[in-house]
């Protein structure tokens, strides 16, 4: 996709997400929408390490959880308004990354699967025991009475979510077409081999944890105002980390766009699974799919797109 066409696609989504504002009051149908779009922005945030590099990460949970308490810590302690609450939970998410990449990245595989794991126990386990941010009893935040122009804070909290999706699909998009994303695409095909060539290979992965932490945290941000209410079992809930994983599998992680349809398909899926059967089986019908994708496409959907268009006849 062309530059201009890119950006123009961009411009056109929050145009859409703004007339939809205008078109609707059912404040259910922006509760769906922000799902999905934390969903994609997730999904995102994820294949810049695992798809791009290799490094599968299994602590999700706990940079969405990070950037979640930091919104709860800081606003009890200032009052910030929400656009510096997003900026401090990617900072923190952004740094956590960097020194988890610090400790962990010389391990590979499994080992630094589970180290990622660990990670985010052991952030759920000292979440439980801070008594400021609530602990294990959880924490109540009132939304603010003001929400600008918009004719509800969901609408508004949709909108900032869309921003927030929208910045993560360009800075992958931008990251997977420089040298910096040739250079992670060397460290998943051999990393041995990108190295012996020069290849920077700790600092790219460096860089890579960093902005994965970063984007999970601003995801997690806005979270304590949608829900109003946050405690360690929904803020580190192992469906958030099972979805950000699943959904590049499934769209597929070779490429930027792959993560993007991954979310947009399973959590459509599970929205209208939710409201037509029950939301018990959300987390059922993300194991079944990813199942069936990995055994029949595992190069998920963006796979299947390229193998079919190199098969046609020219």
């Amino acid at each position: 996709m062309k530059s201009a066409a890119f950006w123009g696609s961009l411009l056109a989504l929050l145009a859409a997400g703004l007339a939809l504002t205008e078109a609707f009051e059912n404040e259910y149908y922006f509760n769906a929408l922000y799902l999905i779009l934390q969903g994609t922005l997730m999904a995102v945030a994820w294949n810049v390490l695992g798809g791009f590099t290799g490094y599968v990460n299994f602590g999700s949970a706990g940079f969405f959880a990070m950037g979640a308490y930091t919104t709860v810590a800081l606003n009890k302690a200032f009052g910030l308004p929400l656009p510096l609450l997003i900026l401090a939970g990617g900072a923190v998410g952004g740094l956590v990354g960097l020194g988890l990449g610090y400790l962990t990245l010389r391990l590979k595989g499994v080992y630094f699967a589970i180290a990622t794991l660990a990670m985010a126990i052991v952030i759920e386990t000292l979440v439980n025991n801070w008594s400021y941010v609530g602990g294990a009893k959880g924490s109540y935040l009132l939304t603010p009475e003001e929400y600008l122009w918009f004719k509800s804070y969901i609408q508004m909290l949709f909108i900032v979510m869309l921003l927030l999706t929208l910045a993560a699909v360009a800075v992958s998009r931008m990251l997977s077409a420089s040298r910096l994303g040739r250079g992670l695409a060397a460290i998943r095909d051999d990393e041995v081999a990108a190295e012996c060539s020069g290849v920077p290979t700790l600092r790219l992965k460096l860089i890579s944890t960093t902005v994965m932490g970063a984007m999970m945290g601003v995801a997690g941000a806005p979270f304590p105002f949608f829900v109003t209410f946050v405690d360690p079992v929904s803020a580190f809930n192992l469906f958030i980390a099972v979805n950000a994983i699943a959904m590049p599998m499934i769209g597929g992680t070779s490429h930027w766009i792959g993560p993007v349809i991954g979310a947009l398909l399973v959590g459509s899926t599970q929205e209208v699974v939710k409201v037509t059967v029950s939301s018990e089986l959300n987390v059922l019908i993300v194991g079944v799919m990813l199942v069936v994708f990995i055994t029949l496409a595992p190069q998920g959907i963006v796979g299947l797109a390229r193998k079919y268009w190199r098969a046609r006849p020219s």
